[in-house]
């Protein structure tokens, strides 16, 4: 499972799917100007979402 940790204060999460339940995985994806941002994706492929915020900057995942 992707654990997102905050750089400044130290929070974390973890995510599931809400359609079915599997733990979200790390990824990343490359947008058309060529920069890459962090997802977490549902294996399943039920969808993916930008990596958390906090503190006013993205999560990080070590996964």
């Amino acid at each position: 499972m992707a654990t997102y940790e905050c750089d400044k204060c130290g929070m974390s999460v973890n995510a599931t799917c809400g359609k079915c339940d599997a733990p979200l995985v790390d990824d990343s994806l490359t947008l058309d100007g060529g920069n890459s941002v962090q997802i977490s994706k549902c294996p399943n492929g039920h969808g993916k979402i930008k990596s958390p915020m906090c503190c006013g900057q993205d999560m990080s995942c070590a996964a």
